[in-house]
């Protein structure tokens, strides 16, 4: 609660703080900002071509391949930004972190919110893409604020927990990065979730797979979120759990912070 307090006592400082760290990400570059939507594209372009067009990858479903990837991709670009950025807030911010009166509570905070800039983009740049292919906006699309609301609680759950301990361990830092190479894999972004079979309720203990089918009950499917009304329970009981153990790691090793930064 304490925690909560703190993060609410300054959403004016964490929104500015916010914009300024996207707006300086990229400063210097000739292109300044337009680089943070560059390559995501570029990403689903690469794997547009090799699995629709090499592959010849088609998905069971009545959608072009194109808007299923797209409905599953663009939240995990905001969960791997999310995550990488954050987990090194404290020490990106060190000069900050030092400072006694400064509230570093809300450094991760303001690293989520940071990446939602990009993650709005890309979102309204899907549901135009899906308009050109006669998908137009409707009420279900609503859903995906929702989705990205949860997203943004379970990553920030995590990054409470990885931004202390990669402080004192810097390795995970590189355990990440594997994690999200093997996860993007792992998750049913580019293929579906129909070819394990009988096997697919194992997918449903991942808990990204709740938002990514849930962007694409909202955006393909036209189906509510309280339909999986069960799965939505285990997502948010997951979600508690690992907000409530990233907070208490925080707490704990807070207190080291600046004199190991």
């Amino acid at each position: 609660m304490k925690l909560f307090k703190e993060v609410l006592a300054n959403r004016e400082l964490m929104l500015r703080l916010a914009k300024n760290d996207f707006k300086t990400k990229y400063a210097g570059n000739y292109l300044g900002i337009i680089w943070a939507f560059i390559q995501p594209i570029i990403t689903v372009l690469v794997y547009w071509f090799v699995f629709q067009v090499g592959f010849r990858s088609v998905t069971s479903a009545k959608y072009p391949y194109v808007l299923y990837l797209l409905s599953g991709i663009v939240p995990w670009f905001y969960f791997q930004e999310a995550l990488i950025s954050g987990t090194n807030c404290f020490m990106e911010y060190s000069y900050l972190v030092k400072k006694v009166v400064f509230k570093i509570s809300i450094l991760p905070v303001v690293k989520v919110i940071s990446a939602l800039f990009v993650h709005a983009f890309f979102v309204v740049f899907t549901i135009f893409v899906f308009a050109l292919y006669g998908y137009y906006p409707d009420i279900y699309d609503i859903q995906v604020i929702y989705y990205s609301f949860c997203m943004f609680v379970f990553v920030l759950g995590l990054v409470y927990m990885t931004s202390a301990i990669v402080i004192f361990f810097k390795d995970l830092g590189q355990i990440i990065s594997i994690f999200l190479q093997v996860g993007i894999w792992l998750t049913p972004i580019m293929w579906e979730v129909q070819m394990l079979g009988d096997k697919q309720f194992i997918m449903k203990f991942n808990p990204f797979y709740y938002i990514v089918s849930g962007y694409r009950d909202a955006l393909l499917e036209k189906a509510w979120f309280f339909e999986k009304w069960k799965y939505s329970l285990y997502f948010w009981a997951v979600t508690v759990i690992v907000f409530l153990i990233g907070t208490t790691v925080y707490k704990k090793l807070r207190v080291h912070f600046a004199d190991v930064l």
